[in-house]
């Protein structure tokens, strides 16, 4: 049996919350990347494209924001875990960083791709 509290979807909530707060006041990189999602989410809606298109664009914005927390989340565990220079730990550290840099990628490609299909029709 798991030592968990029975669920509270408010007290999640508040959770969830003060993460993002962390993250926010900790993680230079969420920070640029929260900018940038902050600017580019209002050109979704004024772009001329398909509501799938859109989807796709807002997906992509916000699949940087999950893979930074998720490697900071890595991050974290591994400091956690030890502070000493370890052959796995830096393993668990570049694969974190590698999915924000996938994320990275699929971003600028979807946003690529959709905005010069739109400028070229």
């Amino acid at each position: 049996m798991r030592n968990q509290p029975k669920y509270n979807f408010f007290k999640n909530t508040t959770y969830a919350l003060k993460g993002f707060k962390d993250l926010l006041q900790t993680e230079t990189s969420f920070k640029i990347e929260f900018v940038i999602v902050v600017l580019l989410t209002p050109v979704i809606f004024f772009v001329d494209v398909s509501l799938t298109h859109k989807l796709l664009l807002f997906i992509s914005l916000m699949g940087m924001l999950l893979a930074e927390a998720t490697n900071s989340a890595i991050e974290r565990v591994v400091d956690l875990v030890t502070l000493d220079h370890h052959v796995m730990a830096g393993r668990a550290k570049d694969v974190g960083s590698s999915v924000v840099f996938l994320s990275i990628i699929i971003f600028v490609v979807t946003w690529g791709i959709i905005l010069l299909d739109m400028f070229l029709k």
